[in-house]
């Protein structure tokens, strides 16, 4: 049985009653918590920055796995640490040394993520799998929730997986996007080790019982 992972998006969250979307994925059969941070440069939008991310860790009980789309995001690694990040995903798109970024991460004791956008072919990360902790896949174009899923992604999931396997690397692939249940299951099949769900999730009339739908199926 593969367990797969369920990382809700807290970007889609009732930010008046965060504390309580909060509790109620500590409750959930979710596995990790997923942050987006968004600059307004990157991506056409800003979502939220450190003050709230620190009111999170104040109450999160999971792997919080922080999604950096902002432009030089070497220069905040150090404080995502501070702030409680277990994972901290910098976009290849907004890295200009994408190895030296990794290994920055990675000293401050978090694990590395990389970002890639629907247009970037997985291959362009063949030369740095080996360090790269976890492959963020984005399956919309990153900026806004609630967005359609891409088709393409469940060949770029084979790609990437085929990458992994030949390298003998351990990278997870982690889907960010348009993920429901009537994709779920595919994307596993293709190679998936962790579903973000934002909308999905948290436009349910019962986010938890969503969540745990989520992991059964995926976990066939």
């Amino acid at each position: 049985m593969k367990n797969t992972l369920i990382a809700p998006s807290v970007l889609a969250a009732d930010f008046a009653n965060l504390q309580r979307d909060i509790e109620m994925i500590n409750t959930s059969e979710a596995d990790w918590f997923h942050i987006d941070i968004m600059d307004g440069v990157f991506v056409p939008n800003i979502s939220f920055g450190m003050p709230v991310l620190q009111a999170i860790n104040k109450h999160a009980k999971k792997t919080i796995d922080v999604h950096l789309m902002i432009v030089d995001p070497d220069r905040y690694i150090k404080t995502f640490k501070e702030l409680g990040a277990d994972i901290l995903t910098v976009h290849y798109e907004a890295s200009t040394h994408l190895h030296r970024s990794l290994q920055a991460i990675k000293n401050e004791g978090m694990k590395a993520g990389v970002a890639i956008n629907p247009h970037t072919p997985v291959a362009l990360l063949e030369d740095v799998i080996q360090d790269i902790d976890l492959v963020c896949m984005m399956s919309v174009n990153p900026g806004f929730g609630g967005q359609s899923f891409i088709e393409n992604t469940y060949k770029k999931i084979k790609q990437l997986k085929e990458i992994i396997v030949r390298n003998n690397a351990s990278t997870l692939i982690e889907i960010d996007g348009g993920v429901t249940d009537k994709n779920a299951a595919q994307l596993v099949e293709a190679g998936a080790d962790v579903l973000v769900a934002g909308s999905f999730v948290f436009t349910s009339d019962d986010p938890i019982q969503t969540i745990a739908q989520l992991k059964k199926i995926t976990s066939l």
